[in-house]
Order: structure tokens, then C-alpha cells, then sequence
């Protein structure tokens, strides 16, 4: 089966100043054995004989000023090495006015999309955004919009607390496609944590321009855990059907515990039980979709 890799990272530690800064307790847990480069032939030699053909990459949280030199180093390696495929770069979408660094990533032909993490946690282990509602600022809503005009979708993080705020967001942009990072980060395994979790996505699996990705999901867990992938997979494609879903590897953090071999493994045996075409929405079809590829 073909695969695309929708969601996964390269970098020189040099570029990203959370790589450089002492140890400390992240989402992933500790991060020594990453706190370098992670190159393009080294993401190549981990899937290889996986079958995936083609790969997004994903923005690192390079210093936010070096947001064009980080997607212009990926278009560089991609010109060199034929990978990646599409990149999903860095703006700061709740400036006023967005399209002037817009068009400055306008020149990379692999744009395909942007992120910018808005995620918040009353763990400050789980935080990135400084506030719980900036996914509700109008500068946001505005900026994002504007993506239409581009063709490139907003690669959504947020966890499920935060749903109402990004329904908003959905709403006030209904020409751009929303790929919801990690499946909505389910953090709380317990019982009443997964139905909230589900609750969550199935008001925002209502809104038909987004998709969700499959990926991530140890990172709250730190392991490959083939019962969990599975629950995930499962949940979230009957929440928003196979031709909403996407895989993705969130590689090299997920290297942190397992193989790229091990990873994938997890995702095909989770979806073994489904319909040749699910499966190859999944894992191929969604993702060359939404990024036009």
C-alpha cells in the first residue's frame, strides 16, 4: 500500500532555541536522545521499506523571526533530496495583518499549508499558547481566512477543551481546510476523559471542512501502544469517517520510544479490519487531497 507521512519534522538543533535550552519536562517527557540534528537521510533510512512514498513536513518551532529561513532550508532540502513533499510552515496568524509574511512563504512551491500552535492546558507541562482563547482572537479569524486566498490549509492544534473557541475559528473560514493535528490530543484516559474527548470531536467532525490526523498518540503515554493506536484510529474515524482522516508519524518525537517500523505497523493493524478503500483514504487519498499532491 502507498503511503503518505503527513506529519513529520527534520531539523538542524542549531535552529530550534527549545532543542538548545537545558533538559526539561516536555508533553514528549525527556528529549536528550533528539537534542540534535534529525536530517533528511536519517528520516529516509527510518522508513525505509515502509512503503511511504511521500511526506509532509511539519514547522519545528524554529525562533518565530526565522519563520521563512525554516521553510526555505525544507524547500532547499527537498530541491537536493526529493523529500518533502509539502510544507506546513510557521506564521504568526494573531498579527493584524498577516499577508505581508504570507507572501514571503508564498515562494516556496512546496507550501501547503500553515501552523501555528494553539494549544493551552491548565497543566503548564501541556502549554504552549499563553492563553486559553487565542484561538478565538478576531486577528486570528481574519489571517486565517486569508489562506483561501493561497490555496493552504491551517493545521489546527488545540485540545478538546478548546473546541467551542475553535468551532468559531471553523466557522468564520469556511473556505479553508482545517487539519486537526494529533486528533484533537487526547491527554486523559480515563473513562470520563475519553467521552469528553469524544464529545468534543464529534461537535467539531460536524463542521465538513476538517480533517483529522492520525498521529502522535504516544505522546502522552511516551510508548507504542498498539491497544491505544487502535482505540484512537477506530474512534476517530467513526467520529469523522475514513476521507476525514489522515496518518501521520510526528517523527523523530515518536523516536523517542519506538521504531518508524513499530509505528506504522500500529496504524496498518489498527485499520487491517477496514475496507480497502478506508484503509486507502488513510493512508494515502486524504492527505494527497488536502495537500495537493
Amino acid at each position: 500500500m502507498q503511503i503518505i507521512d503527513a506529519h513529520h519534522h527534520i531539523w538542524r538543533q542549531t535552529d530550534l532555541p527549545w532543542l538548545l535550552g537545558p533538559t526539561q519536562p516536555r508533553i514528549f517527557g525527556p528529549y536528550d536522545d533528539i537534542k540534535r540534528d534529525y536530517s533528511i537521510e536519517e528520516y529516509l533510512a527510518d522508513i525505509k521499506g515502509t512503503g511511504v512514498e511521500k511526506s509532509v513536513y511539519v514547522q519545528a518551532n524554529w525562533a518565530p523571526n526565522w519563520f521563512v529561513d525554516e521553510a526555505r532550508w525544507v524547500q532547499e532540502t527537498a530541491d537536493r533530496s526529493g523529500w518533502p513533499h509539502g510544507i506546513v510552515a510557521y506564521c504568526n496568524m494573531a498579527q493584524e495583518d498577516a499577508r505581508r509574511d504570507l507572501d514571503k512563504l508564498s515562494q516556496f512551491p512546496l507550501m501547503r499549508g500553515v501552523r501555528q500552535q494553539f494549544h493551552w492546558h491548565e497543566n503548564p507541562l501541556y502549554r504552549f499558547a499563553r492563553t486559553p482563547d487565542l484561538v478565538r482572537n478576531p486577528n486570528v479569524k481574519r489571517n486565517v481566512a486569508r489562506l483561501a486566498d493561497y490555496d493552504w490549509a491551517f493545521d489546527l492544534q488545540i485540545f478538546s477543551g478548546q473546541v467551542d473557541s475553535a468551532c468559531e475559528l471553523v466557522d468564520a473560514c469556511p473556505n479553508v481546510t482545517f487539519i486537526l493535528q494529533h486528533a484533537g490530543m487526547l491527554e486523559d484516559l480515563s473513562d470520563e476523559g475519553r467521552a469528553q474527548w469524544k464529545a468534543a470531536m464529534k461537535t467539531l467532525a460536524k463542521r465538513p471542512n476538517v480533517v483529522s490526523k492520525l498521529s502522535a498518540f504516544g505522546t502522552f503515554i511516551h510508548r507504542n501502544d498498539h491497544a491505544h493506536v487502535a482505540w484512537m484510529v477506530e474512534e476517530t474515524v467513526k467520529l469523522f469517517g475514513a476521507r476525514r482522516c489522515l496518518y501521520g508519524s510526528n517523527f523523530p518525537i515518536e523516536k523517542l520510544w519506538t521504531s518508524y517500523r513499530a509505528l506504522i505497523g500500529a496504524f496498518t493493524r489498527a485499520a487491517a479490519g477496514m475496507s480497502e478503500a478506508k484503509r486507502k483514504a488513510i493512508f494515502h487519498d486524504t492527505a494527497s487531497r488536502v495537500y495537493r499532491f
